[in-house]
């Protein structure tokens, strides 16, 4: 202990030299502990996106494809299914459920999604949470829609209000279906998933304010009152996925199997959590990767680290020679010198955390407006308490080679004082 209350007195006399060491190993921690906490808590943020559903079914092609845009709202269908697809689907006697979904439309960036009331009674989160609503209620009309809590909170959004749905969907859009507006009947609770930045309206209302366009585009002299609209039928020729959940998960995968046989329609019945691994195994190198740099830059710290001691020692003669005079022996010169780096390296990483918690802090609104992904802030998990345990591992065997050269020094110095 007085070791290191000797250390600590000895970094303060050079505390600038060991403020600057201190937030480059800060800055080291901060941005290896934000790429493992990233990495992580999107895993955990895909993984809570849906719950409680076995299988998704859409256009056949690749099964991270179809479960990225049918539940994650990433990217868009290649093409869409047949409605009596979702029929002959809907009347096999092993389904409990099915939830029709349609995607194409967008309102001011976030995307807009074609369903059934069916929707807010069958989705989960997590751990088989259902959807509830923080104000209001699912859409009874043809023009209602139910709004994710991003949505609303981003643009002040509430029950009574109307909106304006855009064809496509860019952030940015040249039509559109302005001459059709929404009134919103309910706003969701937040769930922390994609959920929470959809606009939900009936398959109806998808249909409806296409009625009157083609190619893309409204329709030049072909004017039809929303009268009319709500007289037509309004059932749709095509969606984009179905949501199925089976009377018995026993028979997932002859349904599955039966589904992508079908030889009237190429279809692609993905299993959720099967194509999530998929998913973590195409994204498992990039994750490495950063994780590998992340390393690096610390490395890169520490060697810093032991260089700017080794430069200091010739400096500290005086200081080791008036330490041998005073009856330190050259194992207590070496130990101090090993605690100046332990301390370096526990302030770094003590501010390390403190930065990546106040960062989080003030950035996580705008990561989840801008990528979509939840962060918290919080105590290290395990993971990160044994990368902190590492770095200050790492941090005491960096003062080795500055130490041993110290040890060496004083022993110099010793002799000196004998004679």
């Amino acid at each position: 202990m007085a070791i290191l209350v000797l250390a600590w007195k000895s970094l303060w006399n050079r505390r600038l030299t060991a403020a600057l060491l201190v937030l480059s190993i800060a800055l080291s921690v901060a941005l290896l502990l934000g790429v493992e906490r990233l990495r992580v808590q999107a895993r955990e943020s895909f993984a809570r996106s849906l719950s409680g559903t076995d299988l998704v079914v859409g256009a056949r092609g690749g099964p991270v494809a179809l479960i990225l845009y049918a539940v994650f709202r990433i990217g868009d269908a290649t093409s869409n299914i047949s409605w009596q697809s979702h029929q002959r689907i809907a009347a096999d006697p092993r389904v409990a459920w099915t939830v029709p979904l349609s995607l194409g439309d967008s309102h001011r960036g976030y995307r807009v999604l074609g369903t059934t009331r069916a929707y807010f009674e069958r989705y989960r989160t997590g751990d088989d949470r259902p959807l509830r609503f923080a104000v209001g209620a699912a859409f009874a009309g043809v023009f209602d829609a139910v709004l994710g809590s991003e949505v609303a909170a981003r643009h002040g959004y509430k029950p009574g209000d109307r909106i304006v749905i855009s064809h496509g969907a860019g952030e940015i859009s040249f039509a559109d279906h302005d001459d059709r507006p929404f009134k919103v009947t309910g706003v969701l609770a937040p769930t922390g998933t994609p959920v929470d930045r959809t606009v939900h309206v009936p398959l109806e209302g998808i249909e409806a304010i296409h009625v009157d366009w083609i190619g893309g585009a409204p329709a030049r002299g072909r004017a039809i009152t929303t009268e009319q609209v709500r007289a037509m039928d309004l059932t749709p020729k095509t969606i984009t996925a179905i949501l199925v959940g089976l009377k018995s998960r026993v028979a997932t995968f002859a349904v599955q199997r039966e589904i992508n046989e079908h030889p009237a329609e190429p279809l692609l019945a993905a299993i959720p959590g099967l194509a999530l691994e998929q998913l973590w195994e195409i994204v498992g190198v990039a994750e490495n990767a950063l994780l590998l740099v992340a390393a690096a830059v610390l490395a890169t710290s520490l060697a810093g680290l032991v260089a700017l001691m080794l430069a200091m020692l010739d400096s500290r003669r005086r200081e080791i020679a008036i330490l041998r005079a005073l009856g330190a022996r050259p194992i207590e010169v070496f130990g101090l010198v090993i605690g100046e780096s332990l301390l370096v390296t526990l302030a770094g990483v003590a501010l390390g955390v403190a930065l990546l918690q106040g960062g989080i802090a003030l950035a996580a609104q705008w990561i989840v407006e801008s990528y979509g992904l939840v962060l918290f802030t919080g105590w290290p998990s395990s993971t990160e308490l044994a990368m902190l345990a590492a770095v200050i591992a790492c941090g005491a065997l960096a003062g080795l080679v500055p130490a041993w050269r110290a040890y060496r020094v004083s022993l110099t110095e010793g002799m000196r004082l004998r004679l």
